[in-house]
């Protein structure tokens, strides 16, 4: 049984030129003609009395009304999958398909590892991983296109469900015979000597660095940026410069003895979390509850 069997034409339909923002694009991967894609939201429109699409020429936007219904529908789309996925479960729990939603640090080792070790013990399982900063990965678990999201969070996001919260603070990295490695704490005062490679601007880990030290005035002028962390931390391993980073993102890479991490003891330790993350009022299928509990448990032990 697939689970579009058990959802209503019209708002698959629907929910298809959302995602799409054309119908033209939407026929192409519904594999149904335009002009009956058309009839549905028509119909839709009629019935419920309201607009539900801007029609403008580079695509379609979503009004009020049809953000309420985008909403309704995708809910709709993910009890559909739960019930299908559970009819399935009640044979035995053999299979399961698992959307994950990551920030890039948990993206390199972390979520690599732990899907192999789960697979080892439920190999029926299926997981698909997309990539993306922050606020990205609370967009698609918002908006139905992941099951769970796991990312470093400042600020609440809405419609979102907090499963599980631990901090997320920052430390600094360097070659395993740094100068400064052989320090239990580091300050910022600490790294004046040494150059810096560091994360975009943008990222939860640079603005919180920047923040502590805009409070201790020091200028920071890194000799390296990048929006891909793990480009920065092979940069430390030849020379004397420091970068930072989350402790589950190099977790592997240093019980394999690449790397040596030591705590910032200026940087604030409650000003950025791991969060887990499922959409708010959602029941989430049976299996991708038992792979939720196991990724909560992995997080929860101590590096």
């Amino acid at each position: 049984m697939k689970s579009q069997q058990l959802q209503d034409t019209a708002l698959r339909y629907f929910l298809e030129v959302v995602r799409c923002g054309s119908i033209s694009e939407a026929s192409q991967r519904l594999n149904v003609a335009s002009s009956a894609i058309s009839r549905q939201i028509s119909s839709l429109e009629e019935t419920l009395d309201t607009v539900l699409f801007e029609r403008r020429p580079r695509g379609m936007v979503l009004s009020a009304g049809g953000e309420m219904l985008a909403a309704h529908a995708r809910k709709m789309a993910l009890e559909a999958d739960r019930v299908v996925a559970d009819l399935q479960a009640l044979k035995g729990l053999r299979s399961g398909r698992v959307r994950l939603s990551a920030s890039e640090g948990f993206a390199i080792d972390f979520l690599p590892r732990l899907i192999n070790a789960f697979q080892k013990k439920y190999p029926g399982f299926v997981f698909q991983l997309f990539v993306g900063a922050p606020a990205v990965v609370s967009r698609q678990v918002r908006e139905g296109n992941a099951d769970i999201g796991l990312t470093f969070a400042r600020l609440p996001e809405p419609e979102i469900k907090v499963v599980h919260r631990q901090p997320g603070p920052i430390a600094l990295v360097m070659r395993n015979d740094h100068p400064l490695a052989r320090f239990r704490h580091v300050s910022l005062g600490q790294l004046k000597p040494y150059p810096l490679a560091l994360p975009d601007p943008t990222t939860t880990l640079r603005q919180l660095f920047d923040i502590a030290c805009s409070r201790q005035q020091m200028v920071i002028e890194p000799v390296m940026t990048s929006n891909y962390i793990q480009s920065l931390h092979n940069y430390v391993l030849d020379n004397d410069a420091l970068s930072i980073t989350g402790d589950v993102t190099v977790r592997y890479r240093i019980e394999r003895g690449e790397l040596t991490m030591r705590p910032i003891r200026d940087c604030p330790s409650d000003g950025r979390f791991v969060e887990v993350q499922t959409l708010a009022g959602r029941t989430l299928p049976r299996s991708v509850e038992i792979f939720l509990d196991y990724l909560v448990a992995e997080l929860s032990k101590d590096l």
